[in-house]
């Protein structure tokens, strides 16, 4: 429960008048029967009319007195919960932020989004109900207890059996329910990873036909989280039943014992009644105080879900303070004998990867699938750090610079494209925020934007929808490439950013990133000989080590496994196509 005492400080106020305002509302209950009491021993024993009415008048304040206590303690628990809710959700999604990207892969998505709702949600429930029922219901619980023990001490018995046995059902109901709740969760996970997967999936999964067998895996994941959710239900639904039988089992013994002190002259008719009432606040408190245990044990696995995320730290260390950087004579990246596996993989995705960009140059990096093209790449920016060797920027190691120092020196068009809901004009600014009208005229002339944008009648107005589902493959590349210019970046690096281009408007891309990038140095990683043919130097890559570096020219002469690739994609190994 730290985390909860780390929000909840915000809310001093809340937190101490709330329950103060409840205790109020509560003593006043317990009063009630009392008057009660009077009422039928006094009043109208003696056949006292001013009497009734003067303590009914006084039942009516006590009620009215209350209500007003409810009220003032819900808006303030409302205005707790809402409070915390907001503060834990805006601190889980930055630290989320800060993770590196092996943290974000280990969790997985759903489950992160899952965490900052279903999860938040719940611990907001839990400090509502904190505020609202925590101190009233054990309250009215001991204190109609005490209320019988100064009625009669020997009836009190009856209380303190009910209560021991009622507190008995609640801690074994609670040792077998209070694991499944985080069990439930890790379920939920599962549902929420299949449902995204689906709705981003829902074309691939029509196009072969597979609606059937996706229905029957989400059905089987959302019967798991309903075995497990109907379990624990079960066990949850005994309270009640559990703890209104022994209460009603109270009752008739208070009657019974009490008609009988009654004849016996020990106790009076109204004193019976007031017993009565206070079994039956008790058995509503219990009530409460069943349904406060769930909540609180479906909040407790809410807030270990969240801590584990919060004691997730970065792999990656960040340096607090900026570095001065001298970039004359030397190679503007370099990478030293670097190894990298993800995860806890004993097998290295790339090893011992050796070579040097100079400034400006446009480098072509080309290989197999999975031979570790785009791990190259993600070292650059430190998405993932290197388990051996340096990564160098400016002749700096990576490690030496924070965060925003080095990545917004680099431009990043990823493989799979991610564009935000808003107009194309802000998509285009996302990275520069201050991009003139002619930095983002120039980068969408580059990216071969210019003459779709036109034909559209919104022009740069026109909205993106939710990861540009309105735009085709080869659009949402170049619009991506677009918005990476506008950033006037050093480096440009794009990860196999064309491969949903036709070959011409592809040849063109590549035409203008070498007219108007000379004073940036580009990394283009390509499945196509014929996108990265013209670039100064070649990397080639074949299953996680560099098989050659040079020149097409060079690379024809020395490296076979380039030869290959080059033959595969019916390229002429004699002369090139002409740029």
């Amino acid at each position: 429960m730290k985390l909860l005492a780390r929000y909840l400080k915000y809310y001093k106020k809340e937190v101490i008048i709330g329950p103060i305002f409840k205790f109020t509302e509560a003593v006043f209950e317990l009063i009630v029967p009392l008057v009660m009491a009077k009422i039928i021993d006094v009043g109208i024993k003696n056949n006292d009319t001013v009497y009734i009415y003067k303590m009914g008048g006084i039942m009516i304040l006590l009620g009215v007195v209350g209500l007003c206590c409810a009220l003032i303690c819900q808006y303030l628990a409302s205005k707790a919960s809402q409070g915390v809710g907001t503060r834990l959700r805006n601190d889980l999604f930055k630290h989320i932020n800060s993770l590196s990207h092996t943290e974000i892969d280990k969790v997985g998505t759903s489950s992160l989004v899952n965490r900052i709702t279903n999860d938040v949600n719940q611990i907001q429930v839990v400090v509502a109900m904190l505020i609202r029922l925590v101190v009233r219901a054990p309250f009215l619980v001991l204190g109609a207890t005490i209320m019988a023990m100064i009625l009669d001490l020997k009836m009190s018995i009856i209380f303190w059996v009910c209560g021991i046995l009622i507190a008995l059902s609640l801690y074994f109901i609670m040792k077998k329910s209070v694991p499944l709740y985080k069990v439930i969760q890790q379920k939920l996970d599962k549902v929420g990873i299949i449902t995204m997967e689906n709705l981003e999936g829902v074309r691939v999964i029509r196009a072969f036909s597979k609606q059937n067998y996706e229905k029957d895996r989400f059905q089987k994941a959302s019967e798991d989280h309903s075995n497990i959710a109907v379990r624990v239900g079960k066990l949850s639904a005994l309270l009640n039943p559990i703890t209104t039988a022994i209460t009603n089992l109270g009752l008739i013994a208070i009657i019974g014992f009490g008609g009988i002190q009654v004849n016996l002259g020990n106790l009076e008719q109204g004193q019976v009644i007031a017993f009565v009432d206070y079994m039956m606040q008790i058995l509503l408190a219990l009530v409460v105080v069943a349904n406060l245990v769930i909540i609180l044990t479906k909040g407790a696995a809410s807030i270990r879900r969240i801590n584990e995320i919060f004691d997730m730290k970065s792999s990656i260390k960040e340096k607090s303070k900026e570095i001065i950087v001298k970039e004359d004579n030397v190679s503007k990246i370099e990478f030293k004998d670097v190894s990298f596996a993800y995860g806890d993989s004993e097998e290295y995705a790339i090893e011992d990867i050796s070579f040097k960009i100079m400034k400006n140059e446009m480098v072509g990096i080309i290989g197999a699938t999975g031979s570790g093209k785009s791990t190259i790449i993600n070292l650059i920016p430190r998405f993932y750090e290197c388990q051996k060797g340096k990564v160098l920027f400016d002749g700096v190691d990576v490690k030496e610079y924070p965060f925003n120092q080095l990545r917004k020196q680099i431009g990043v068009v990823s493989q799979k494209v991610a564009l935000f809901t808003g107009t194309i004009l802000e998509n285009l600014k996302w990275a520069n925020e201050n991009a003139t009208k002619e930095v983002i005229e120039k980068s969408v002339k580059i990216a071969q934007m210019e003459d779709f944008i036109k034909t559209l009648p919104d022009g740069y107005n026109t909205m993106v929808s939710q990861s540009g589902k309105n735009l085709s493959g080869g659009q949402k590349q170049r619009l991506t490439i677009a918005r990476a210019l506008v950033k006037e970046p050093k480096i440009l690096i794009l990860d196999d950013s064309s491969s949903a281009l036709d070959f011409k408007t592809d040849k063109n891309l590549r035409n203008a990133l070498r007219k108007n990038t000379t004073d940036m140095t580009v990394i283009a990683v390509s499945q196509r000989v014929n996108s990265i043919i013209y670039c100064d130097k070649i990397i080639v890559l074949d299953d996680g080590k560099i098989s050659g570096i040079g020149s097409h020219d060079e690379l024809l002469k020395n490296c076979q496994v380039y030869v290959d690739i080059c033959l595969s994609q019916n390229v002429s190994i004699d002369e090139r196509e002409e740029v």
